[in-house]
């Protein structure tokens, strides 16, 4: 090189040109003011950490040890990308609020893949406000009323009627074939426990194995699996799709006429690859968290002996007036009297934390707190940990419904500010299905607690999040029901 004064020179321009750029690429990037935190190993960063399975009920160690050294809001490197933390819940309300203005979706593209690119959890802008309409309408106050209230209750009592006195069982598959059979009867008039109702939940067990497993499309792997149960399950939808527009071509009408593969069909401009992705998120969404949350209610209750009294005696009463008025159905007017037993549901949800954490990213530089939320950078509000911070709830950790008594004169409830209340995420993207769900978990509560009482097999069997929460045995109860342990309690007299 010595020999060579012209190569000699270009060398070292180059190493300077490299120097000045290096420079000045770390000058911008010391511009911004992050939040404190560490980055991990490169690429996977902090994520093996952050996902690994820890207690529903708690904010899990990674969190805890997080929070205490570097605060409420983090950065780090989370999914293969750098990423802000927040347990702030004033921070996670702004960004919930900021949806489409700061901040974006951004899910990984393993679960865009898994619940296909149509599916309301990934889409974002025009398109989502479509889809979030349609199902809005579908999931409304009228329809909520009129046409699933009363199949809540004959699902309900058709899965309670298999329950015999002493007899043991897994609720978490009990309140699954409930959630499930409801949903494919409202989106596609599925009768339950017929064969190709049966043959479809089969195929949809697997698909939600393969959604929380790791995106690892390998021979053998459940997310490999996952992907083929999809599309076994949308050539099953696309089969109804084409069943019911040549009976709507032939103008025969069915008892179709009010489900949503009909609205959407003859209301809608989908295409069909739109409809399906539609059709499999609602029943993902409908099925699974509500599902869950009916197993933490029956799963916390036993350990609040009052809670189970006073929402027994809330029912009771209930079913006397029904009983006095010659009414046998669920009304809509039954279910606004459930005033503890929404107190239980709100406990169940804030407690049991179904969904953990949200996953957005900044599409605008913002500025928060006194922090740099740089663009483009993930950005996860984690809603457990709001729920969980004694700051936000008194006493988080312990079950206690009367925390959402309100107090008529001042709107206050107990010691809690129920804005800090998430389970249901907010701002624009605020789920569809709140109010589905709340009827469903409801519903159920009614006749259980009206019927049974039960006690837990295993206590050590408790709800685990990996990140989705799930009993990792399944929830064992022993149940006993009412009218036998009144005839125990006569003949001990």
């Amino acid at each position: 090189m010595s020999n060579n004064p012209l190569l000699t020179w270009c060398f070292l321009s180059f190493i300077l040109a490299l120097t000045l750029f290096f420079f000045f690429i770390q000058r911008k990037k010391t511009k911004f003011y992050l939040p404190p935190g560490k980055m991990g190993w490169p690429f996977i960063g902090e994520t093996i950490g952050f996902l690994k399975p820890y207690s529903a009920t708690t904010m899990g160690e990674f969190m805890e040890n997080h929070i205490a050294r570097y605060g409420t809001i983090y950065k780090s490197n989370l999914f293969g990308e750098p990423a802000i933390v927040s347990a702030d819940a004033e921070f996670n309300k702004f960004i919930l609020q900021n949806d489409g203005k700061l901040f974006e979706v951004s899910y990984p593209r393993s679960i865009g893949g898994i619940l296909g690119k149509w599916s309301m959890l990934v889409l974002v802008g025009d398109m989502h406000r479509d889809m979030r309409n349609i199902s809005l309408n579908f999931m409304s106050h009228v329809r909520l009323k009129t046409h699933f209230l009363k199949d809540m209750e004959n699902h309900t009592l058709l899965v309670l009627s298999s329950w015999k006195n002493n007899c043991t069982f897994s609720v978490q598959s009990e309140a699954k074939k409930f959630t499930f059979n409801l949903m494919a009867k409202q989106i596609m008039s599925l009768d339950p426990w017929n064969l190709e109702t049966e043959e479809l939940k089969k195929e949809y067990v697997s698909f939600m194995k393969g959604v929380v497993s790791a995106p690892l499309n390998l021979p053998g792997t459940a997310y490999r699996k996952a992907l083929k149960s999809r599309n076994s399950i949308l050539k099953f939808i696309e089969r109804k799709m084409e069943e019911r527009m040549k009976r709507m071509q032939e103008g025969k009408k069915g008892l179709e006429e009010n489900d949503l593969l009909n609205w959407v069909l003859k209301h809608s401009n989908l295409s069909t690859e739109q409809i399906l992705d539609l059709i499999l998120s609602l029943l993902f969404a409908g099925h699974e968290t509500s599902s869950v949350a009916i197993s933490l209610a029956i799963y916390f209750l036993p350990g609040c002996p009052q809670a189970m009294q006073q929402l027994r005696e809330e029912h009771r009463e209930i079913a006397r007036c029904k009983k006095k008025a010659g009414v046998v159905e669920l009304t809509w007017d039954d279910y606004k009297k459930m005033e503890f037993t929404h107190c239980v549901v709100n406990e169940t949800l804030r407690l049991g934390n179904i969904v953990r954490f949200l996953h957005r990213k900044a599409i605008k530089d913002v500025w928060y707190k006194g922090y740099d939320i740089p663009c483009g950078w993930k950005v996860l509000p984690v809603i457990s940990a709001v729920h969980l911070n004694p700051s936000n709830f008194d006493q988080p950790q312990h079950f206690n419904p009367w925390r959402w008594q309100c107090n008529s004169k001042n709107g206050n409830c107990g010691n809690t500010n129920s804005s800090n209340f998430m389970s249901f995420g907010g701002g624009p993207r605020l789920c569809a299905g709140s109010e589905l769900a709340k009827l469903e978990m409801a519903v159920f509560i009614h006749h259980i607690i009206l019927n049974y009482n039960w006690e837990l097999v295993d206590v050590v069997d408790q709800p685990i999040a990996y990140p989705f929460v799930e009993f990792p045995k399944g929830l064992q109860i022993r149940v006993q029901t009412l009218a036998q342990a009144q005839a125990q309690a006569q003949s001990v007299i």
